[in-house]
């Protein structure tokens, strides 16, 4: 008999996917849902199982975590039609992964009590790889007894875990002051590079100085190298920074912080997007800044 908790996990993109290879890789009995025929297939293959609706999976599950791309689809797959909701276990647990705006992410927690079931508000970082390891970061927040249950769950799907608060918005905060530094960080670094790119410079030696000197970060070091490659294969989509960075930027403006350099950054990833860049991996950006400089 599994000890573990039973989990279902709604949208199985890019981390989604990777949440729940890690789930069976830890032999957790796992359950998926995705409107993509393709990520039900791939969930399948794992040791998932597959199900045709959220309710359906919810039905099955003692924690679920949400993995879809924005409140819009938070809503519909929670309290739409044939949503997780309408089904879901008494004192189920729905983990909240999306990066949302925090007043949203307590909306939500309001709505979910009502139902019957626990919000805990968990916001994921580290891409696609680390979520397939089972090494990605999670800050989560949310009430004691909710987050003990989470946490065989937690130590399947994640390399860090920070216990940042028990009311539900307070992760989400800090996600979004993570995604500010994570695009314009990016955004900096393509601009870096596109200079470099215009002033004929090596580029492969440019990214290894750079990589080893004080202009270095995380997100160029992982970025830039596909940029080289011109390998734009969507494992973050260019549109879900510029929905995070618009969320950072909105966030900041209710808190009256003018944040600059986000509305630097969100500039630049709405306009890989405005350009058709949008479903391409987010270090597209690269590409979008060598356009925008001007000729010599």
């Amino acid at each position: 008999m599994n000890a573990h908790p039973s989990v279902g996990v709604i949208g199985v993109g890019a981390m989604g996917g990777g949440v729940a290879a890690s789930l069976r890789r830890n032999g957790f009995d796992t359950h998926v849902r995705d409107i993509r025929p393709e990520a039900m297939q791939e969930g399948v293959a794992l040791g998932a199982h597959a199900h045709p609706t959220p309710a359906a999976l919810a039905a099955q599950s003692d924690i679920l975590i949400v993995l879809v791309v924005d409140v819009g689809q938070v809503e519909t797959v929670l309290f739409g039609a044939q949503g997780a909701v309408a089904a879901l276990r008494p004192e189920a647990i729905v983990m909240l992964a999306s990066t949302l705006d925090p007043d949203d992410v307590a909306t939500l927690a309001t709505k979910l009590a009502a139902a019957g079931a626990v919000c805990v508000d968990a916001p994921v970082s580290g891409g696609p790889k680390r979520a397939t390891e089972g090494t990605m970061t999670m800050m989560i927040a949310g009430p004691a007894d909710a987050l003990a249950r989470c946490e065989p769950v937690l130590a399947a799907i994640a390399g860090k875990v920070f216990r940042v608060g028990t009311v539900p918005g307070t992760a989400a905060k800090f996600k979004i002051v993570n995604n500010l530094l994570a695009a314009v960080n990016l955004a900096a670094g393509a601009e870096a590079l596109a200079l470099a790119t215009a002033a004929g410079l090596d580029i492969p030696t440019v990214v290894d100085v750079i990589n080893a000197s004080s202009g270095a970060s995380w997100m160029f070091a992982d970025r830039m190298p596909r940029a080289l490659a011109d390998d734009y294969a969507p494992r973050a989509a260019a549109k879900i920074l510029a929905k995070d960075v618009g969320i950072a930027a909105t966030f900041a403006a209710r808190h009256r912080v003018g944040a600059p350099f986000a509305q630097a950054a969100r500039a630049a990833f709405d306009h890989a997007v405005a350009t058709g860049h949008g479903e391409e991996d987010d270090a597209i950006v690269y590409v979008c800044a060598r356009t925008k400089l001007p000729s010599r």
